[in-house]
Order: C-alpha cells, then sequence, then structure tokens
C-alpha cells in the first residue's frame, strides 16, 4: 500500500529537480550570453557534399574572445560567413526633435493649465517688452551679397499711436488729395510698400480687460477708450454718459431719445411686414453713433453692420466694438462700400448726415446696389417731419430719386419714412426713355466692390431672381441659397454638396474645439473669420450657442463668396490682407485664419498681416491659425517675435497629416 505513494512522491521530486535544472542552467545562459566573451561552433562550409563523410565538421570560430550582440543576430535566417575584424561601433541615436512650448497658467491646484477666462489682467497677464525692434544678422559670412536678417522682438509704437487705422490715419496721403468736399479723406489712403506699420500698436495707459457681454452693451471702462467729447456733444440725447471709471449707454440715439426698443417697436407698427428676426436678418446702419440701434436688435435676432466715418463723432466705432456690437468704419464718399450686392434685408439711417440726393442720387444709387431686393430703406431725419422750406424741398427731392429708382413709398410716421425696393426689373424697364439715373451697363458687376468708384445708375437685379428668394430665419442659416450657383469657382461636384460639406466639416471642428479647448469658457464675443469661404464657420458658432458675433472677410484673392454669406443671414466683408484692415485697434477676442497665409504668402509679407492681426487683437486675446506644415516655423518665430505666447497641436487627423494648428495668446505688453 506504501509503495504506490512512494513511487509517486519519487516521480514528483524528479520532475522538480529537472525543471530547477532547467531553470538554472537558463538563467546562467541569460546571464553569460550578455556580456561575457563567446565561444561560437559552425559547419565548415555552407553546402556540405553528400559524397563526403557525413560527419560534421567542428572549428572554433574567429570570434572566440570577440563581444557579440547575439539577440541581434537570432533574426537572421541563413548562418552568415564570420567576418575576420570587429564590427564598427554602434552610431549614437540621432538627438531627439525639440518639444513643443506651451504656454498657460497656474490653475489653483499649482498645476499648469490651458484653461482659463479673460478677466482682469494680473501680472501673469502683462508682460514687460523691449521697447525697440531688435534685428540678429544670419550668415554673416563676406561672401554673401545680402544680408539676411531675422526679427528677434518687435518694438512697441509710441503711445500717441494708440489708436492708429494705418489706412485712414494716413496724413500724409491725406494731405496731398486734390479734393476734399465728397468725403475722400474718410476713405481708404494706405501707406506705401515699405512704409507701413513695424512695430506693436501699444494700448492705453490704465487698460482694462474688456467687461463681458451682455454687460458690455451697456457700460466699458473708461481707459479702454479715454474720449469724452461724444459725451460732451450727445449726453443730452441719450447716447452716452460717463459714470466714474465707465461709460455708460442708455440706448438713445439722436432720433430716439427714449431708447432703442421703442424705436424698433415704432418701426415695426408703421410696417407689420417688416418681422425682424425673421424675413428681416441683417440690417445695414448707417452713421451708427455708438450703434445702440444694432445693438438692441441682437436680442430680436437680427445682425447689424453699423457703419461710421472716423469724423468729428470721435471713436464711436471704437465704442461700438468695445460694446460688443458688430461695427466697421466706413464712408459713403466716392467708392462702393466693401459689401455685396442684395446684402441688406434693410437699411437704416437716422440722422446719418447724408445727402443721398447729391451727384444724381449716387449715394443712394449704393443703397439701392447693396439693398436685397424686397428690402426697405429706413430714414429718420428732419426733412421728414419739420416744415421749414429748405427741408421741405430736401423731402420733394428724396421722393422725386426714389420714385426714379423704382422704391415704393409705404408710410411716413412722425420723424420716421419708409420706402421698399421692388422684387424685379419691370419697373425700371418700363421707366420713360431717357429717365435718370439710367441702368448700369451689362458689363458692370454689383458684385465687384473693391476700390470700384460709385456708378450713378441702377444695378439691374437677376433676371432669375437670385437674391429675392431667401427663407426666413433661422432655416436660412443652412439652406443653400440661389446664389450660391452664381459664385466665380472651380467645382467639379454639386455646388449645394460643396455648401453642406463646408457646414459640416466646421461643424465638427468647432464641436471638438467646444469639448476638448473649452470654448464655452473664454471670452469669445467680437470674432473674425479672415477666410471665410461660405461662412461654415460662423453658423458653426451659432450650431454651439455661442454668445458671439462673426464678420466673415472675403480675400480679394479667392472667389468673392460674399453674396452666399449674407444671404445665409450672417455678415461680412471683401479685404485685401496685403493692406491694413479698417477698425481700431483692440477690437476682436479671436481672429481664425484657415489656409490664408500659406496663400497670401505668394502675394505679400506675411509678417506684416501678423502685425496687423496683432493690432486688431485684444490683449487676452487668442489667434487660431490652421494651415500647412512647411508655412508654421515661421510663423511660429513671427509669432514670438510680436510677443505671442504659441501652442502647435495636431489636427484631428493626427499628427502626420500635413496640417497643423498654431494657437497664439495676446498678453498685454508694457515697455
Amino acid at each position: 500500500m506504501k509503495s504506490p505513494d512512494f513511487l509517486r512522491t519519487t516521480h514528483t521530486l524528479k520532475v522538480a529537480a529537472f525543471f530547477f535544472i532547467a531553470i538554472t542552467f537558463f538563467y546562467f545562459g541569460k546571464h553569460w550570453s550578455d556580456g561575457y566573451q563567446q565561444l561560437v561552433f559552425f559547419t565548415q562550409g555552407s553546402d556540405p557534399d553528400p559524397n563526403q563523410n557525413p560527419s560534421q565538421v567542428v572549428s572554433t570560430s574567429p570570434n572566440h574572445n570577440k563581444f557579440f550582440n547575439v539577440s541581434a543576430l537570432i533574426d537572421q535566417n541563413n548562418t552568415q560567413p564570420a567576418p575576420d575584424k570587429t564590427l564598427p561601433p554602434l552610431a549614437p541615436p540621432p538627438p531627439t526633435e525639440d518639444s513643443i512650448e506651451k504656454f498657460g497658467i497656474v490653475n489653483e491646484n499649482g498645476t499648469m493649465s490651458e484653461e482659463f477666462k479673460v478677466g482682469n489682467f494680473d501680472p501673469g497677464m502683462v508682460d514687460d517688452w523691449v521697447n525697440e525692434t531688435q534685428v540678429e544678422r544670419e550668415g554673416s559670412s563676406e561672401s554673401e551679397s545680402v544680408p539676411k536678417f531675422a526679427i528677434k522682438k518687435f518694438g512697441l509704437c509710441p503711445r500717441n499711436m494708440s489708436e492708429y487705422i494705418p489706412c485712414l490715419d494716413n496724413v500724409e496721403a491725406i494731405r496731398k488729395l486734390p479734393s476734399t468736399e465728397k468725403g475722400e479723406r474718410f476713405e481708404r489712403h494706405c501707406p506705401e510698400q515699405g512704409r507701413g506699420l513695424n512695430c506693436l500698436v501699444p494700448a492705453p495707459k490704465g487698460y482694462r480687460a474688456p467687461i463681458p457681454w451682455p454687460k458690455s452693451r451697456d457700460e466699458v471702462w473708461y481707459n479702454n477708450v479715454p474720449h469724452t467729447r461724444l459725451v460732451e456733444d450727445k449726453g443730452g440725447q441719450n447716447w452716452i454718459s460717463r459714470d466714474k471709471d465707465k461709460f455708460k449707454f442708455p440706448g438713445g440715439g439722436t432720433q430716439f431719445i427714449h431708447g432703442a426698443n421703442e424705436y424698433l417697436d415704432h418701426i415695426s407698427k408703421m410696417i407689420p411686414e417688416i418681422t425682424f428676426g425673421k424675413h428681416v436678418r441683417v440690417v445695414l446702419d448707417v452713421g451708427c453713433g455708438v450703434a445702440s440701434f444694432g445693438a438692441y436688435l441682437l436680442s430680436r435676432n437680427v445682425i447689424t453692420m453699423s457703419v461710421a466715418p472716423k469724423d468729428v463723432h470721435e471713436n464711436q466705432i471704437q465704442f461700438a466694438l468695445e460694446r460688443g456690437v458688430p461695427a466697421m468704419v466706413g464712408a459713403f464718399a466716392t467708392r462702393r462700400l466693401s459689401y455685396p450686392s442684395q446684402a441688406f434685408d434693410l437699411i437704416h439711417c437716422s440722422r446719418c448726415r447724408i445727402n443721398w440726393t447729391r451727384d444724381d442720387g449716387i449715394l443712394l444709387l449704393e443703397v439701392n446696389r447693396m439693398l436685397r431686393a424686397g428690402g426697405y430703406f429706413v430714414w429718420a431725419a428732419q426733412p421728414v417731419y419739420k416744415h421749414e422750406e429748405v427741408l421741405e424741398e430736401q423731402w420733394e427731392e428724396m421722393l422725386n430719386l426714389t420714385t426714379r429708382l423704382c422704391w415704393n413709398f409705404l408710410k411716413k410716421d412722425g420723424y420716421i419714412a419708409v420706402w421698399q425696393k421692388p422684387f424685379d426689373n419691370s419697373c425700371y424697364l418700363n421707366r420713360e426713355a431717357g429717365t435718370k439715373p439710367p441702368i448700369c451697363d451689362p458689363s458692370d458687376d454689383p458684385d465687384n466692390v473693391w476700390y470700384v468708384d460709385l456708378k450713378a445708375c441702377i444695378s439691374e437685379l437677376p433676371k432669375n431672381g437670385y437674391g429675392a428668394n431667401v427663407t426666413n430665419w433661422p432655416a436660412r442659416l443652412q439652406t443653400p441659397p440661389d446664389r450660391l450657383q452664381s459664385i466665380k469657382l472651380d467645382a467639379f461636384i454639386s455646388r449645394n454638396e460643396l455648401f453642406k460639406a463646408e457646414s459640416k466639416y466646421w461643424n465638427e471642428i468647432i464641436a471638438s474645439y467646444v469639448r476638448a479647448l473649452h470654448w464655452k469658457k473664454m471670452r469669445l464675443r467680437n470674432v473674425m473669420d479672415m477666410r471665410a469661404g461660405f461662412g461654415g464657420f460662423a453658423a458653426a458658432l451659432i450650431d454651439q450657442n455661442l454668445d458671439s458675433w462673426v464678420l466673415n472677410v472675403v480675400p480679394v484673392s479667392g472667389p468673392n463668396t460674399l453674396p452666399v454669406i449674407y444671404d445665409r443671414g450672417l455678415i461680412g466683408v471683401m479685404h485685401d490682407w496685403c493692406e491694413p484692415f479698417d477698425t481700431y485697434p483692440r477690437t476682436y477676442d479671436l481672429l481664425h485664419a484657415a489656409n490664408l497665409l500659406s496663400v497670401e504668402k505668394k502675394r505679400c509679407n506675411v509678417s506684416s498681416i501678423m502685425l496687423e492681426m496683432d493690432r486688431i487683437l485684444r490683449p487676452g486675446g487668442r489667434v487660431y491659425i490652421r494651415d500647412s506644415l512647411p508655412i508654421m516655423d515661421e510663423l511660429q518665430e513671427i509669432a514670438k517675435a510680436i510677443g505671442w505666447h504659441v501652442t502647435l497641436r495636431d489636427t484631428a487627423e493626427g499628427p502626420h497629416a500635413s496640417y497643423r494648428i498654431l494657437v497664439c495668446d495676446k498678453h498685454l505688453l508694457r515697455a
């Protein structure tokens, strides 16, 4: 009975001893093979002769006493002849690439974070800056005929340039104008090539982070726009008042002292067809003052482009943008404004100080060009309601001109008069022969606006009705408009498919920005898309319920998609990025440039564009540059020279994609 147990016990011991011996040999074999001298045996001859003695001939390897990496040889399928000399030393590993330097703030846990809100400028948001432009020579060998320079730092401009607009403050060019009687001095006169901005426009003393929207509609910091002339001139009309360290905006205007809301209600009761936020979505306010008309329309789902010249009404557009209201510097003078035909559902002029009937009505003809078929012109001015002889003559001239323009006079109530533009060309074609103003020549493109002189003629409406048949808001945002078919571009697939694809593309990207980069925690009020396409970026911000507005810029270097942008219920402007933009410094929270700089680099200096971006960007603002990989090194160097804090990110396609996103944060600089 005990014999089987004993045998099983002996068997167990034998198995255990076998495994112990095997593990011991494995351990010593592994240990010796890593660093000790090896004795390698091999078969003499690679192809043994079957006629010879089958016994193997064994020789000592010439590798005796040499160190050998056996693990590297295991993968070789064939036995290799041994070398007759020692192996060369292994090459050192390639140096690692410099890691991308990232910036952020230290949160309450003491860790670096890129999540922050723009508030009052604490010391971490203020950078000390050398107040001069520093350069260093590259490749200074005497053999080089043309030395190269790299900017280390752009210096700060003088303090008196804190509100500098290059193309509107060119005193030398304005002084040389042959005439200024038609407002030529308020138009663009850009510096000559090589004499543009080459320094960083500083903020005024005491500048603070702007008050966030919607509170900014009613008050802004005095130090951010330190001018009191409007208070002195217009305080009695409820435009603006000063209260200690702030300006307050009661919401009034010259013709609506009791507030914009009451004024808007008055217009709606006069003409019930003017349904703000539905059929009337995009409005132009001419001579806007501090833009209270447009500010109060925002709550009615209406976006208003507020325009006024840089004239004696000091800094009115700067006040508007500081409030967070869409606005641009612009003048009715001798050139077309940079907006397309049939852009606006309603155009408003309240005491805008424009003589609409001068020069055969050339200025009102510009309004007619920009007004959508069936759109409304609202005029609130003294000739409407005062009975002085001179004013009554002006009223009769206005009635005569609008009749010849085929506008339908709808109603006059108190100090407001309203006209409606025709829906088609039938009235124009049925006028008596020789009636002025004439129809424009068919070769005239009403959407050609960049440095184009005004014409005293009526822009004919498209015979196919394009532009007149937009859907109501908000459906029009995602509805491909008729004028999409008339855009001049190379398209190999349906334009409707291109439109939908762009919308889907930006919706996905903005959704990822909201998730990963916490855009809803950022200050995003005044936004500019510097290469807008069909406006998909702006539409995506609306779909994500971001409380912002977007100025869609269409560069002259690409197809003119502005008509589509306006037909969607968005606003935009034509611009050449080789020239400065018509806005005050520090007026935008976010600048978005997708596939722009690599294109414009072929036409102009990229550093000049980025200096202009810095001029119009608020301290605490952010730049997103989405562009091709080859240009990114150059952009990073320029951004650092400007003083931006930069982070290079991969796109959603991953690290091997040919595009990157350069995120730049602007801090407040001080000398």
